[in-house]
């Protein structure tokens, strides 16, 4: 593969990249400021996103090096421990998510600070995600990079649980406030199945 290829591939991956860094930040930030376990939830799967983009990122990389003297079968290895890494943050982020939300159900208790922001917040992720995963898909056709189609992929899903996110805060505004940890709930869910299988 030569140069140029080579170079669109990982500007590609790194762009990915900072997206993820953009919206786990400003999600956190809103979630954090509106108490919404929803937009919370999203922040979290959104630090998983930021990590399955750096490995496609390494991947792209790193993956076409030949085997060395350190590196008898390749340099292929750092993908299954990030994978790790990822999985064991999933299993930690669902359980916090799945406490939090059944506390809210159970008990009633809801400390939401709805505002414009929330749905500001949701809105960017949905439009980011939509144009990443199109501008993934486009390089990963161009050079059929198996990497970087299925970040592409991966992305792309991430508008159907910001969608769950975005009718639990409207559900909110209208006063059903159980709305928000059904939509938390659903969205992880939804996030979990296809981290799973990604």
């Amino acid at each position: 593969m030569d140069d140029l290829a080579l170079k669109e591939k990982r500007s590609i991956a790194l762009t990915s990249v900072f997206a993820a860094i953009f919206l786990t930040g400003f999600k956190l930030v809103i979630g954090l400021m509106t108490g919404s376990l929803g937009i919370l939830s999203e922040a979290l799967h959104s630090g998983l996103d930021l990590v399955a983009a750096g490995i496609t990122f390494f991947a792209v990389k790193y993956g076409d090096k030949p085997a060395d003297s350190d590196h008898h079968f390749g340099h292929s290895k750092i993908e299954s421990f990030s994978a790790l890494v990822e999985t064991l943050l999933l299993v930690i982020t669902c359980i916090w998510i799945v406490y939090e939300a059944s506390k809210r159900l159970i008990t009633g208790s809801m400390e939401l600070e709805l505002n414009i922001c929330a749905f500001i917040v949701i809105l960017t992720s949905i439009l980011v995600d939509y144009s990443r995963s199109k501008a993934l898909m486009r390089v990963a056709r161009k050079y059929k990079s198996e990497a970087l189609e299925a970040d592409a992929l991966h992305f792309s899903t991430d508008i159907l649980s910001s969608a769950a996110v975005l009718i639990g805060l409207v559900g909110v505004y209208f006063n059903f406030h159980y709305a928000d940890p059904i939509a938390a709930l659903r969205s992880f869910k939804r996030n979990e199945i296809v981290s799973s299988s990604t």
